[in-house]
């Protein structure tokens, strides 16, 4: 599966800002779907993953209460919606997906190139 992320740019702290990621190639469906980014000078890490469904999501505690991932399989779409964004969630974010049967602790196989966010204070 091919995916391409969207939606990035500069900021002001308080906004907020929504990130889509459209997936091409195979059946989205089939798909577990992450977000994850890049600060300046740091290790990637994980933001927030979403089931094929739907239903499960989960998050990284550093955004929990204040980002929503979603997807909407019919348009092959997953978004990441960040609210009340602040100076540290400068980053580069990069959607993935990874095997709707695999296990929660297996690698992500597919990745976006990455759109870059960037929150002034």
């Amino acid at each position: 599966v091919q995916l391409q992320a969207s939606g990035g740019g500069l900021v002001q702290a308080g906004v907020s800002l929504g990130l889509s990621c459209a997936a091409s190639g195979r059946t989205f469906s089939n798909y577990a779907m992450g977000w994850f980014r890049r600060a300046p000078g740091k290790e990637r890490e994980f933001v927030a993953t979403i089931s094929w469904s739907g239903s499960s999501t989960y998050y990284a505690d550093s955004v929990k209460g204040r980002f929503t991932i979603s997807r909407d399989n019919a348009r092959n779409t997953a978004y990441l919606q960040m609210n009340s964004l602040r100076p540290e969630d400068t980053a580069v974010y990069y959607c993935a997906a990874r095997s709707r049967w695999s296990g929660p602790s297996s690698p992500y196989n597919y990745w976006g190139q990455g759109t870059l966010v960037t929150v002034s204070s």
